[in-house]
Formats: structure tokens, sequence, C-alpha cells
């Protein structure tokens, strides 16, 4: 009776650790963010179990579920649909249920977007702060506040339909020099790093507006 987070490729398959690729075969039934991407995975695997839906719509439905699965001796892996589970993504409930209910829980190492885009900035590394997505609407210009006073290497995400909103206001609320990079399509076969001043980099995808897809990292240089 064990939960086991395990990793999944951010782009590129050959990210599955081969760790990850065993416990996924020793489960007894696999929680994933969503069963249709997940099960393309297992596929390419060779790898044939119970697979149900686990995401921010039915996550206490799912954690019920993963309990009752618990209690009854199984082992149950959670997938997200890239990178770990989590990690602005469902998990964290989920583990904290776990915890308090005594249940042994192990998260393997494995792809995430987070830790690449950090260390390909060229950015000091001894101290950063995640942000994850920053909120659409309420609370975001604060956090933008918050961003521009930090001294700490910043990171966080965002969807490509989003990019140009956010480097407008890294522009407005953190300065037009402030020195960030945007990473895109990591492990890919398109993988981009731009890097500049936020004006740059700004005027850079205004030029090559076919650049903006695939899943984004920002990183802010310290204040």
């Amino acid at each position: 009776m064990k939960l086991y987070l395990i990793p999944t490729p951010i782009g590129n398959l050959e990210d599955m650790t081969l760790r990850s690729i065993r416990v996924l075969k020793e489960v007894d039934v696999i929680f994933a963010e969503d069963t249709r991407t997940s099960g393309q995975l297992l596929k390419h695997l060779d790898i044939s179990k119970p697979l149900f839906a686990h995401h921010a719509h039915n996550e206490h439905v799912g954690v019920a579920g993963v309990i009752k699965l618990l209690k009854e001796g199984k082992l149950v892996g959670l997938i997200s649909d890239a990178g770990t589970p989590g990690i602005s993504d469902p998990g964290f409930l989920l583990v904290k249920t776990c915890i308090e209910q005594g249940f042994e829980v192990e998260t393997l190492p494995g792809a995430t977007a987070l830790i690449p885009a950090l260390v390909n900035s060229g950015f000091p590394l001894d101290r950063f702060v995640f942000e994850g997505f920053l909120p659409h609407k309420k609370g975001r210009q604060t956090r933008w506040k918050a961003i521009a006073e930090e001294e700490r290497t910043t990171v966080l995400y965002e969807s490509p339909h989003r990019l140009y909103k956010a480097l407008a206001q890294i522009i407005e609320f953190i300065g037009p020099d402030r020195p960030i990079m945007v990473a895109r399509e990591l492990s890919k076969m398109h993988e981009q790093m731009v890097r500049g001043s936020a004006a740059e980099v700004l005027t850079y995808f205004d030029q090559n507006p076919d650049k903006i897809r695939g899943e984004i990292v920002i990183v802010i240089a310290g204040k």
C-alpha cells in the first residue's frame, strides 16, 4: 500500500527514466491528469494498467478513490500530462491526505520544465523563487510587484496565448531593462531559449509570432 508520484516526459520520450518505467509496470492502478494523453504514453511503453482520471475538476473524488485502493493494499501510481505531479498540476491534496492517513508516499525524480529552464538561464542559481502560473486576474498585479522587488531569480510558467500579456506586464511592473529568458518547447525538437531584456524579448516575439507555441517557462533575473 503505497502511492508513487511518477514523472513523465515534458516532450522527449527518452526523458522517461528506467526506474519510472519499472514502477509503472509494478503498480496496480494508475491515476492520470488526462487519461487520453497518458494512455498514449503507456501504449508507447507497452504498459497496460487500469487508468483513472485525477485532475483539478475531480480532485476530491480522485483522492477518495486512491485512499480506498490504498486501504485495500494496492500500489497506486500518479502521473500528470508532463513532468512531475504536483508541480502546477494536481497532486498536493492527494499527498497531504495520504500522509495524514499514514500511507507511504514515494516521489521519483525525473522530468520537470522548471529546473532545465532555470539552469539554462545563466542567472544565479543559489537561491530562486518558483511562482508557477500567476493568477489570471485577481492578485496578478500584486504578484508582479512582489517579483519586481525580489532579489532572487524568479521562475514562472505561462501559456502561449498569455505570453504577450505577461511580457508587457513585466515591462510595466518590473521594467523594460530587467534581464529575462523565455524557454519554450523544452526537450522537444523545436526547443528555444530567448534571452535579453524584457523589452528585447517582447520585440522578438512581436517579430516572430509563429514562435509563440508550446509550453513556456519565463525566468526573471533578481533585482
